[in-house]
């Protein structure tokens, strides 16, 4: 696995290759120092499995980069690592199209869960309280806009034990129709496409999407993939409620 590294601070830059490259022989780790060399480095070589992203760097907003890189390299996974944890700023990257969020004061043992799962076409968050922000201006509440992050999932993770091998569907108390919505939710099928699908109408599907995130208790279709995933993390609906604060 070779994995670029992009994080302003030496000493956490050279923390987290050690760790990297503690979790096997067959692990290259490239750390840089900035955006621009970022980009040099890619450009010069893009056949990397996995980039690690810090949000502050010095010559550049971190969310700007993840755009840029998530348009410019498609098939490559950026996890962010971070000092912070707020629950919008883990919604924002995502819905970037991060495929996982890290905080610094993780254990090393977390971002090693956090980059298997990755790795195997998974998306990591860290514990948090959904929908106790309000959701990012990214986020969509209604409409046929599939955030970047289903489409990810779509494209890279169809059919893994993220959606439903975790996540016993029937823990949810979701009606049958609702439950064939959420699993169509997931694969990051649009309004319009859930319809066809299943032979509704889109203003039932509309419905039926608003029951599924009052049910989850959060307010958009990525917070909705977050939620998901932090039960898949965590064992289990009841395990996930009673890790909310």
């Amino acid at each position: 696995m070779k994995v670029l590294l992009i994080d302003d601070h030496p000493l956490i830059l050279t923390a987290l290759q050690s760790v990297i490259e503690g979790m096997g022989g067959d692990v290259t780790v490239v750390g840089v120092g900035s955006a621009r060399a970022a980009r040099e480095t890619l450009q010069a070589d893009a056949e990397y499995d996995l980039v690690l992203l810090d949000l502050h760097l010095g010559d550049a907003d971190g969310f700007d980069l993840l755009t840029e890189l998530r348009s410019t390299y498609p098939a490559l996974p950026v996890v962010v690592v971070s000092a912070s944890d707020r629950t919008s700023d883990v919604i924002r990257a995502v819905d970037a199209g991060a495929m996982g969020f890290v905080p610094k004061r993780a254990s090393t043992e977390m971002l090693h869960e956090a980059l298997n799962m990755v790795m195997s076409g998974g998306i990591f968050v860290p514990p948090m309280t959904m929908g106790s922000e309000p959701p990012s201006s990214t986020s969509k509440l209604e409409g046929d806009t599939v955030p970047s992050v289903l489409r990810l999932v779509r494209e890279n993770a169809q059919d893994s034990g993220f959606h439903s091998g975790a996540v016993r569907m029937a823990e949810l108390g979701l009606t049958p129709r609702q439950t064939e919505v959420l699993g169509l939710l997931l694969k990051g099928q649009p309004n319009k496409l859930i319809a066809r699908e299943l032979n509704l109408s889109v203003e039932t599907v509309k419905d039926h999407v608003a029951a599924v995130l009052r049910t989850l208790g959060v307010a958009s279709r990525t917070q909705a993939v977050l939620a998901v995933s932090q039960m898949s993390n965590q064992g289990g609906l009841q395990a996930w409620r009673n890790s909310k604060p």
